[in-house]
Parts: structure tokens; C-alpha cells; sequence
């Protein structure tokens, strides 16, 4: 069970964080964000994109045709 008046008057200097390490450059590079829940509905298209970027997602190991969409609907 928890104690939430506790918790809520915590500041972030009374967080222990000796357990949690440090987000290095590399934990970092392979972090994605979630957002919220998948669209209903979802319909398939042939893109072209350029060698550049497929190579970049490639390289990160990032799953290019759910980022791309999730960039495009941030755009929109």
C-alpha cells in the first residue's frame, strides 16, 4: 500500500535515486516515446523515401514506419 501524503510532499532532493542509473548516450539511443492509444484505423501506402533516411532509422534501430507516422501525425 501507498503512503501518498508522503509521497506528495516529497521534494526531488528527498528522492533516492542511488538504484536508478544514469541514462547513458546509449540507453538513450534506443528509448522510444508511447503515445497514447493506436488509431482505430490504419491503411497502407507505398512511400518512397530516401536512402539517407531509411539507413538512419536502420542504423538506430528504429522501427521507421511507426515513427514516420507518429512524426507526420505531430506535424499534421
Amino acid at each position: 500500500m501507498s503512503n501518498w501524503e508522503k509521497l506528495e510532499s516529497m521534494t526531488d532532493e528527498d528522492i533516492d535515486f542511488s538504484d536508478c542509473p544514469e541514462i547513458s548516450p546509449e540507453i538513450a539511443k534506443n528509448a522510444f516515446i508511447r503515445r497514447g492509444l493506436k488509431s482505430p484505423e490504419k491503411q497502407s501506402l507505398t512511400l518512397f523515401l530516401d536512402a539517407e533516411v531509411v539507413n538512419w532509422y536502420k542504423q538506430n534501430e528504429i522501427k521507421h514506419q511507426t515513427e514516420i507516422n507518429h512524426l507526420l501525425k505531430e506535424y499534421i
